[in-house]
């Protein structure tokens, strides 16, 4: 905690001194009221001697002033408060696996419909950026808080060849810039290709501190169909792999996912807000000060009064 007023500190000095003071007129009290009564007759009088209790007002009204005279310094103490400069990344996966339909009504649009359900949670002071991949890694939108263009763009997605997960981790991280981001990731998780492998990837977006969470879409069992020249259509075997997904969540420090559910999107983002949706900030509490400082000299003297009929 640090003081924008450090000196109005010093007035903490006479805290000590009203106690001291305090003491020696108790301690004296006894010798003050024997010229008007002899102590023999004091039980006659006061039926029960209020004991230790007769400390506590002047105790708590103590605490209340020591918060006053603190909040005078005008303290600042070190907060969390929402963020409003984090970017989310989402990388979809665009490749010819992604057209298998096995999750209704294609892997791709099932991608699509998670990343843009995802993309009604995330707050919209939030800059969401957008990206592509098949055979290569490219940018469907660069970071905006412009939600419509984020939906155009996700709308825009189609299909091509390969499937490089490393570049795509690649390029969203390099698409952080200096705010904190996080990517969530959209696959089958069949890894074709790539200049940068998805452990390498995985492994410098953690070096960043930029969390990979992964989704996987697609079922063991799915397939494609191929034409080829004369008319002939081959069908071939395009079944969903968790393994790289796995990896590259669990070395990114993000989590992995194997459903695209709304319910599930939101606990993707609740992980994500978890991280992004608060930063550290300096602010001034002076007003918690006071306010506690007003509730302990009220209880203090509400105590002295119920209890003694006087006030202190």
């Amino acid at each position: 905690m640090t003081f924008q007023w450090p000196l109005a500190l010093l007035a903490l000095a006479a805290i000590p001194v009203l106690a001291w003071i305090y003491v020696r007129r108790d301690r004296s009290r006894p010798g003050r009221a024997a010229p008007f009564a002899s102590p023999a007759l004091l039980p006659n009088l006061v039926p029960r001697p209020p004991g230790r209790r007769r400390h506590v007002p002047l105790a708590v009204l103590l605490a209340g002033l020591t918060l006053l005279l603190v909040g005078v310094a005008r303290p600042h103490a070190t907060v969390r408060v929402p963020r409003e400069d984090a970017t989310v990344i989402l990388a979809v996966d665009t490749s010819r696996s992604m057209g298998a339909k096995d999750v209704r009504p294609t892997r791709l649009a099932a991608a699509r419909s998670a990343a843009k359900a995802f993309l009604a949670e995330v707050p919209g002071k939030y800059q969401v950026g957008v990206v592509a991949f098949a055979s290569r890694a490219t940018t469907a939108l660069p970071p905006t808080t412009d939600r419509e263009l984020a939906r155009t763009a996700l709308d825009g997605l189609r299909l091509g060849e390969g499937t490089v997960i490393g570049d795509a981790v690649a390029l969203s991280t390099r698409l952080a810039r200096k705010r904190p981001t996080a990517v969530l990731l959209i696959s089958d998780g069949a890894n074709e290709g790539g200049r940068v492998s998805p452990a390498t990837a995985a492994r410098r977006a953690r070096a960043r501190r930029i969390p990979v969470y992964t989704v996987l879409v697609g079922t063991p069992t799915g397939r494609v169909e191929r034409r080829l020249p004369g008319g002939f259509r081959e069908i071939v075997q395009v079944p969903s792999r968790p393994g790289t997904l796995r990896q590259v969540a669990r070395t990114s420090g993000g989590r992995f996912f194997t459903a695209t559910s709304d319910r599930r999107l939101r606990e993707v983002y609740e992980k994500l807000g978890s991280r992004l949706g608060d930063r550290t900030t300096s602010r001034e509490v002076t007003d918690l000060f006071a306010g506690g400082s007003a509730a302990l000299l009220l209880v203090g003297a509400a105590l002295s009064t119920l209890w003694f009929r006087r006030v202190v």
